[in-house]
Order: C-alpha cells, then structure tokens, then sequence
C-alpha cells in the first residue's frame, strides 16, 4: 500500500521510517502528515525562524521537503494553515529516541510498567531554555497492525498520530503539548487490518465513566502526602496488633441528599463523613470493595477495566490520595480489594486487546470464567505477569495503600473451579491446580512485601488448599493473612438455627479451633453474607425481634472473642435489617430506635474493647493465646474460652450463652484465685439487652471445675457473651 494510504487510513506501523527529520548523506529531510493542512513551514524553535516550507504529495496531506543546505534543527516545529486559520505544533516525530526509551527497560522490574508504559508526562530537554512539555504514549499490542493515539488534541481522528510499533510488541509516541487532563484512546487495527473499538489505556491512571470510558492523562506528582507519621507508626508485627476492619462500598454507605442531584459523595465529601465515623466505632482498618475503575454498578468493583485508576464516580486521582491521606492522619488503615483473577469483556477494555488474546488464556476452558462471564488472565504470560505484579505495587506506592485483599483466589488457584469434568484442562501433571497462578501469586506476595514491608495482603481463598498465608519460602503462596471462610459458614450455620436444635450443632462453633493456627485468619462477615437473597445479618437470627437482635449481639461478641482479626461489611454495626443493597444508602434511620442504636454502640465497644486488652489480640495467631475452658457444654448451648495475652500477663474469659435461657449460679472454671470483673455483657440495657442481674466483680473459689483447680459462679444472661477479666488476688 502506498504511504499516503497507509496513512490515511490509519494503517502505518513504521510511521518513524518516513516521517519526522530523516538523515542522509549531505542533505536532511523532513516528512509531515497532517489532515486537512494547506500549508507547512518548518520553524527552528532555536532560533524562531523559519528553515523552508514542505510540499504536498499528489494532492493528500502528506507533505515534505529535502534541504541540502545548513545543519539539522535540534528541534523544530510546523506553522500550519488549513480553511480555519493557522497554528504552531511541534513535529512528535521527531523525538524518536525518546519514544523508544518507553520500552527499554520494561521488563527489567514490575514497577517499570506503570513508570514507563501508559500516558507518562515527560519534559523534552531539547536545547532549549524551557524544556518541552511532552506525554509519551507506550501500549502493548503485539499482533496489531496499526495503532494510533486519539484524543481530544486531535479531535479522535485516528490518521493523525500513528504510533511506531518496536520489536518487542509495544507501539510508542512521544506527542509534545498533551498536558494533564487531556482525554485519550487508542485506535487499534487487528493483524488484518480491521478496526478494533477504541480502547482505553491497559495503564491509564484516570478514566472517564460511561459513555466515554475515555483515558484522561494524568500527573501523579502533584500530590503532597501528609502521612509521614502514619508511615511510622504502622511498622512493626501485624500479627500481634489489633485489627477490626470496616469493610465498605464506597457508592452505597451513604448517599447524598436527593435533591442534591448527585448519585454518590465525592471522596471529600466521604473524608468528612466515612472517616470520623470509623474513628468514632473504633474500627483500626477500611477495607474497599474494589476501588479499580469498572464499567458497570451492579458488579460493585468486582469486574474492573482500568486496574491502574481509581474510579472517577466519586472524584480525581489525587482526591482518593486525599481520603487515604485523611486516613492515615486519623489512625485508620486502608486495605483495597484487588482483583487479579478475571476481567469483562467491555469494547473498551482488555478482552482481545489486538484482536487476539493478549491478557487473557486463548482456550476458552482457561480463559472464560463461567460463573462470572468474564475473562481469565494468561498468568504464564511474562507481560500479564508483570502488568499485574505491577498494578499490585502500584496502588502501595502511588496511593500509600496498607494492604490488598486479593479477591477470588480459590478461582486462580484450581483449573476446574466451577467447571465440569469435560471443560477445563490439566496441567502438566494431569492434576487440577494452575502452576501459572500459584508463581504468580507467590511473586506478586515477595514483591510486596519485599518493596513494602509494612503493608499486607489479605487471601479471599475458600478451599482447604495449604499455607496460604505461610511465606514463599516455606511453600506457601506468600500472603500474609487468610479469610477464614470455613469459620463463616459454620458459625453463620449455627446462629440462624432455632436455639432448641443448637445442641445437636454445637460442633460448628468448635471445629474452626481445629485448624485456627493452620493460617493466619481474618474472621469475615463480608458483603457476600448479606445480599442475593441472604438477607441482612439481623435477619439471619432466629426468633422474635428481641431475640433477633439478642442473637446478633451474641454472636458479634462471640467473633471478637474468637482468635482471628475481624472484618464486618457495613451495616452489620447496626442490625440493619434488610440486606444490602448497592443502589441504596445504609438504612441510617434506623438509628432513631433503641435496638439499632444499642447493636450500633456494642459494635463501639467490641472494638474499644478488642483494641484495649492485648489478650484479645496480641496472641490472634499463636496457641499460646486461647485455650477451651469449656467446649463440650451442648446441651446448654454454651461456650467458655480463655484468651490471654503474652506470658498470660493478661486473661479475659469469654463465655457465650446460645440459648435464651438464663443461666443463674453458672460455674466456670478458671485459673487463678482472685478477683474477676465483668468487662462486657452484651445483654446490658445500653444494647437493648434484658439487663439481667449481674455482679460486675465475681471472687473466685477453691471448686474444681471445668478442668481448673479454681471456679466463679456467674449469672450468664439468654442469648448473650460476657467478657470476664482476670484481676488479680
């Protein structure tokens, strides 16, 4: 095809060989093409003046001209005509070694392709007292046959700025003027030559919502952190620290006022709300349904498209620093739901990105996802690979995140997760774990930790598959803490049941100690307990209103005494009643009423009280720190524990009364001689408890019990957890 055809029709893949300044032997060319121009006159932007003028090629908006005399401009520019006026654009290629620079050192480490692909504002030191102020384009297409960068600087017209393609499959242009929120996409051809959709960059840091899904440049060094002391603080062994995280979508806790006309907060408007409401409840972590830019609501983050940019539904790049930022100078964490496994099938997005599979697996039985109709990655391709290593140590460094709960890992791990026999394939072994994913996942967990020592990254994996969160090193996936899904289920299982039939189920609330030390646990009451028909947590509980609530009260103090950090999904803390729903607010009315108002303030407390007895914490993860005073008890439905700090300096007992029976003259064995004080009870009137009698300071005497050589009677109120503190003799 002849170059002006090529060009035309946005077809050229070489567009450096032809166009730009050209070198020969005594003379130098230069080659422009621009649509719709009249004219041309090349300027040398040293001296301001202009070195000649270039002439169109049988009548197309190709034009060049050769000069034999004087030197090369170092750098130059085109005054150009056309039926609307004129104007001044400085010739992208002519910086072609700056264009290639994009790909030279991107496979050298992960970090590389957020530093150097995507849209990177540069400066041009071209000799000139003020450097130029550049964007250089860098995409992956390896099986394209042309792309070109389109935006609102060249009015989407994809014949304008053909990108040149490298021997390494990356397409890169270096296009002086394009500044910080210009919008963009690429215009990509297949290998035949057929026009893809526009796509949106695969490392865009900010993006449009619908109907544009357009790219927008952006310039991540503008933003000044303020967290310094933060910073400082979160060092040191998560493991032995309280943490009680808040898991939250940010479009639906709380919604503006109607008639404000807007559908969400702004992440202002969240720093000034969300965040002195998690101070006030004494949660220690946010955790954010995924906060990557997505396509559509109803898959509240979990089908996203631009992994590298924060959704724009609720503001800017630098205004989700802001809120991390507001964060960490309030005390509070921020975990981010991460999700590596799977991606929609959007024009705009990543499913065949060139018109083949570039980032997802091409057969079908490793690449579509059934229950989720959505993508799966390539996880043996070394570009998929780096491109997600590196969105995983992005988000830590340009957004100072504390960790990533990384979603759906079971999926990654197994080859016939939700498939049937005939629709997946083995690996080399002819067994059903994905090689691929497991590497993958056990570099992305050496990367982070290795970069970002403090932070940590949290297993959603609901399988029995082993060391989780065990490091590398030991033959473990790296992650340093693991949901507890079997915990969930069973205790969920539980606590909906009828009281009277608890005692043929008592072992549901006892096996998870089985293998409580086999990982580092996360206990998750998470979004996915209270929707799709399961109904809100409040709903779970059997019986009437009263012991609805009382039953919810139980079990939230049962949790924060259960070795394991906590997560519980929003709403949790104030028994909303109807499930969740993503399109709607919390239901924070119901705070006008006592039972809600009391759930809420037992929330506070657990976490005030989770926070301020190291026994509660400090040994989570370590046998040392628990110990069954009385797990056989079924037929009354009750359940007696030890939690103890460090060398047992400090012991809280924790006993649960699953029935709405009181229990007058309860005896419990306990260790030491001495004094004992009530520390909670969550049938207090404060909750909207009965308020059943109770000693707030219990001596204990010489009577055996429960294994122990001392005991304290107690009256364990229907339906409840007291929490007992060891004072001393």
């Amino acid at each position: 095809m002849q170059l002006e055809k090529q060009l035309q029709h946005a077809q050229c893949t070489f567009p450096f060989s032809y166009l730009g300044l050209l070198k020969t032997n005594n003379a130098f060319t230069i080659t422009a093409w621009i649509p719709n121009a009249t004219s041309i006159k090349v300027i040398d932007l040293v001296t301001d003046k202009a070195i000649g003028s270039l002439k169109r090629q049988a009548q197309s908006d190709l034009f060049t001209a050769e000069f034999t005399k004087g030197n090369p401009p170092a750098v130059y520019a085109f005054e150009v005509e056309n039926a609307q006026g004129s104007y001044r654009i400085i010739d992208p290629y002519q910086f072609q070694d700056q264009a290639f620079h994009a790909v030279h050192f991107v496979d050298h480490l992960p970090k590389n392709v957020y530093q150097q692909l995507g849209a990177q504002l540069i400066d041009l030191e071209v000799g000139l007292k003020t450097p130029i102020a550049a964007t250089r384009f860098a995409v992956f297409a390896p099986n394209a046959s042309a792309v070109s960068v389109i935006g609102d600087f060249n009015y989407w017209d994809g014949s304008c700025l053909p990108m040149q393609k490298t021997d390494f499959g990356y397409w890169v242009l270096v296009v002086p003027g394009v500044k910080a929120g210009d919008k963009y996409k690429y215009q990509i051809k297949d290998a035949h030559g057929n026009e893809l959709p526009h796509k949106a960059d695969p490392v865009g840091f900010y993006a449009e919502q619908y109907p544009s899904h357009a790219s927008v440049v952006f310039d991540h060094e503008q933003y000044q952190w303020q967290d310094t002391k933060w910073q400082q603080q979160v060092k040191g062994d998560k493991y032995t620290q309280a943490m009680s995280i808040y898991e939250v979508h940010l479009g639906s806790w709380k919604r503006p006022d109607s008639q404000s006309g807007k559908t969400y907060l702004s992440y202002h408007e969240l720093v000034d709300e969300l965040i002195p409401y998690v101070k006030d409840m004494g949660y220690t972590h946010l955790e954010l349904l995924p906060i990557s830019e997505f396509p559509f609501d109803g898959s509240w983050g979990y089908q996203p498209v631009g992994l590298f940019a924060p959704t724009s539904r609720f503001g800017g790049p630098d205004d989700f620093k802001y809120f991390v930022d507001q964060c960490h100078q309030n005390g509070i964490g921020v975990i981010i739901d991460w999700v590596p496994a799977h991606f929609p099938e959007d024009g705009h997005g990543l499913a065949r990105f060139d018109g083949t599979h570039v980032y997802e697996y091409e057969d079908p039985r490793k690449g579509w996802h059934p229950d989720w109709n959505s993508c799966i990655y390539d996880f043996g391709k070394d570009t998929v690979r780096q491109f997600l290593v590196a969105n995983a140590l992005f988000w830590l460094d340009k957004y100072h995140i504390d960790g990533l709960r990384v979603d759906a890992v079971a999926s990654m791990l197994y080859l016939d997760y939700s498939r049937e026999a005939d629709e997946w394939v083995p690996n080399v072994d002819g067994g059903n774990h994905n090689y691929e994913a497991i590497s993958l996942l056990q570099w992305m967990n050496k990367e982070v930790y290795s970069h970002y020592p403090n932070a940590m990254t949290i297993a959603e994996e609901s399988t029995s598959f082993a060391k989780v969160s065990r490091p590398v090193f030991e033959g473990g996936l790296g992650f340093g803490f693991k949901w507890n899904m079997g915990w969930m289920h069973d205790s969920l299982h539980y606590i909906s049941r009828d009281p009277s039939y608890r005692r043929y189920h008592h072992g549901e609330m006892t096996f998870s100690m089985v293998y409580a030390y086999d990982e580092s646990f996360v206990l998750p009451i998470s979004h996915d307990e209270v929707v799709h028909g399961k109904g809100s947590l409040l709903r779970k509980m059997p019986g009437d209103e009263w012991q609805q609530a009382a039953n919810l009260r139980c079990y939230a103090a049962f949790m924060y005494a259960h070795p394991g950090k906590k997560l519980n999904f929003m709403g949790n803390e104030i028994g909303q009643s109807a499930e969740w729903n993503h399109d709607s607010s919390i239901n924070w009315h119901l705070l006008e009423f006592d039972k809600h108002s009391g759930i809420q303030a037992l929330y506070r407390d657990l976490n005030k009280l989770y926070a301020d007895y190291p026994a509660l914490h400090e040994l989570d993860h370590d046998p040392a720190g628990f110990e069954w005073i009385d797990h056989e008890n079924a037929e009354q439905s009750t359940l007696a524990m030890l939690r103890q700090s460090k060398e047992g300096k400090q012991q809280v007992y924790a006993v649960s009364n699953f029935t709405p029976v009181p229990r007058t003259n309860f005896r419990l064995g306990v260790k030491a001689p001495g004094e004992y004080s009530i520390l909670l009870n969550t049938d207090d009137k404060q909750y909207w408890g009965s308020g059943h009698s109770q000693n707030k300071t219990i001596k204990a005497d010489k009577t055996p019990w429960n294994n122990q050589a001392y005991s304290i009677s107690v009256s364990l109120p229907p339906l409840a957890t007291v929490f007992i503190l060891y004072k001393g003799q």
